[in-house]
């Protein structure tokens, strides 16, 4: 595994998709913007990869991210930019954050959230949820990440009820997977 601090992959000034609760793309907006107050309702993604064994992929946000900083989250989490489809926003991200070229992704559900963090902003996204596999070396990008590791997945979620250091997300993603669709996931992992 390398690290990589020279790539600055995100910036505030990038345009968003603006979309309603039916995924119907409604304008565009800075991430800035979207992510202010009480946030705008944007296109997100978020992924789950695991290991060979079934483990887990996951990450300690950078102390750089302006939310949840030093949290730790799903494999990765992100946003298509204006012009750009899901499943190539999820690639150029896997790529841009963790290295990851060769993964096939399965697309599970979509959901909509809020969650406020301090006073500082919000997310405010309809999030599609995918899984994969990986078998690779990963080269971490410094500037999104801090940390990353593989889990073991069958306490997880009550080891998200007891501590404050999940991100929102990851907690309401885990908890669906685990529940709603145990079947796709345990072609995946043990849970």
């Amino acid at each position: 595994m390398k690290n990589n601090s020279k790539n600055i992959v995100s910036y505030d000034h990038e345009n968003l998709i603006i979309v309603d609760f039916e995924d119907n793309e409604i304008g565009n907006l800075s991430k800035l913007e979207c992510h202010k107050n009480k946030g705008v309702l944007h296109r997100a993604f978020s992924i789950f990869l695991f290991n060979t064994n079934g483990q887990l992929l996951i990450q300690k946000r950078s102390s750089q991210k302006k939310l949840w900083p030093l949290f730790w989250s799903n494999t990765c989490c992100s946003h298509p930019r204006k012009g750009e489809e899901i499943l190539n926003a999820a690639h150029r991200r896997l790529s841009d954050e963790l290295g990851i070229k060769k993964v096939i992704l399965e697309y599970v559900y979509k959901f909509s959230y809020t969650a406020e963090y301090k006073n500082i902003g919000s997310e405010n996204e309809l999030c599609s949820v995918f899984l994969g596999k990986i078998d690779e070396d990963l080269d971490i990008n410094e500037n999104e990440i801090s940390l990353v590791k593989y889990i073991e997945t069958r306490d997880l979620l009550s080891k998200m009820e007891n501590k404050n250091e999940y991100t929102p997300w990851f907690e309401m993603e885990w908890h669906t997977l685990s529940t709603t669709y145990q079947k796709t996931l345990r072609q995946y992992t043990t849970i």
